[in-house]
Order: C-alpha cells, then structure tokens, then sequence
C-alpha cells in the first residue's frame, strides 16, 4: 500500500495548509521551483507564511508571486536579491516582510539536521559577521565556530522529475538542489512531478528521497 497519496489536482495537495506554517520550498532561482503548487497555495489563500528557501523570488512567477499576493510575513533564504527580485525588495523596503539571511550551506544543513533529527550543529560559516551576532560561539581545535539550529517546516512543496506509486523519487540536473533534505525536514511533504509510474518503475538504485518522506503528489500540468 502506498504511504503517499496521488492527487488529482495542486489545489488539492496543498489543502490543509494553515495559516502561519513554515513552508520549505525547492528551487535554485526558477530550476525546480515548484511552480504548479505554489500557485495553488496562492489559491488555497494560507496567508502569514514563513518562506525557506534559496532565493527570494523570480520576476512575478513561483515565490514572487506569493509575495506580490501579501501571503509571506518571513523570508528565510540565502539569497534574497537578485536583478529579477524586485517584487521582494519592494516588500521588504516597505517593512511589509521580514528578511533572515543564511548562508546557503548553513541553509541547506540547517534543514537537513531538521530531517536526520540533529539538534544543533557548530558551523565556521558566518563566524564575526552580522549573521552571527546574537549567536553562541565556540572555539574547537583553535577554530571559532556558531552554533546553528535546525529548520523544520510544517509543510515542503518539492517540485521531481519523477516518482511512482510509493512515492519513491527522482529529480532531473539542477531541478534536485534543496528538494532531498526539504522533504526529510517538513511535517508533510507535497510534490509535483512530471511523470508518476507504477512501483518498480524506477531503479532503487537511483532512487533519490525515498517514499516514506513523501506524503502527497501530483503530476504537473501539461
């Protein structure tokens, strides 16, 4: 019997969403952003959102556009302006979301301890820098490091090249980046896909987050 549940629709996988949930959402600029669920949690209507992710939104599409909807109370991400990003920094000038800068391979380990249940790590990154001010610091083999603590979400939209029946996933180059250590750290995992094939489908050899993280799927539109 298959843990994941295969949906009909995007609105009806991200149902449920509440408002205030930490929603980790995948993607490095627009590769793997899950665009399909993103536009139905703009739909769904969950407003006060905190946003984990690498970037803060591309042009007016994928996370941009939940901003521009007056969804997002917080960013959390590594990257928050790029030349495209001018939907956030007018947000963000206006004071009408919060900002929280990690550096990306603090990001991606600050989500990963959420998933492997590692309770707090010390990381050089950051160390004697803005981002490490308020932070506990340690000294460890003549090294400074700040201690940093897990992000877990409440939900993870993931956008995967494929999945089958059980939920077991495969992603395509790039589109992968933060979608692994995403779907191990939310309470529930959405995914959209291109492609859904039945169990055996894939190679468990090559199979990259494994169903038992995987709570919802949905084949993209076509």
């Amino acid at each position: 019997m298959s843990r994941a549940r295969i949906l009909d629709s995007a609105d009806e996988a991200v149902s449920g969403i509440e408002d205030g949930s930490t929603v980790l959402v995948g993607g490095f600029g627009m590769a793997g952003m899950p665009l399909d669920l993103i536009d139905a949690l703009i739909r769904q209507g969950a407003k006060d959102l905190t946003v984990v992710s690498n970037n803060a939104g591309n042009g007016e599409a994928g996370l941009a556009a939940l901003l521009q909807a007056g969804r997002v109370r917080k960013v959390i991400c590594s990257f928050p302006r790029q030349t495209d990003s001018y939907v956030f920094d007018g947000l963000y000038r206006a004071g009408k979301v919060e900002l929280e800068v990690v550096p990306q391979g603090n990001l991606a380990e600050r989500i990963r301890a959420a998933g492997a249940g590692i309770g707090a790590f010390y990381s050089p990154t950051g160390v004697g820098t803005l981002l490490a001010e308020g932070k506990e610091t340690r000294t460890i083999d003549g090294r400074a490091y700040v201690l940093e603590y897990p992000i877990k979400g409440d939900v993870a939209l993931v956008s995967a090249h494929r999945a089958d029946t059980m939920g077991n996933l495969v992603y395509r180059k790039t589109a992968r980046n933060f979608g692994p250590v995403m779907a191990t750290a939310a309470t529930t995992t959405i995914v959209q896909v291109r492609e859904i094939v039945p169990a055996g489908g894939i190679d468990p050899e090559s199979v990259v987050t494994p169903g038992i993280y995987v709570h919802r799927i949905v084949q993209e539109a076509c």
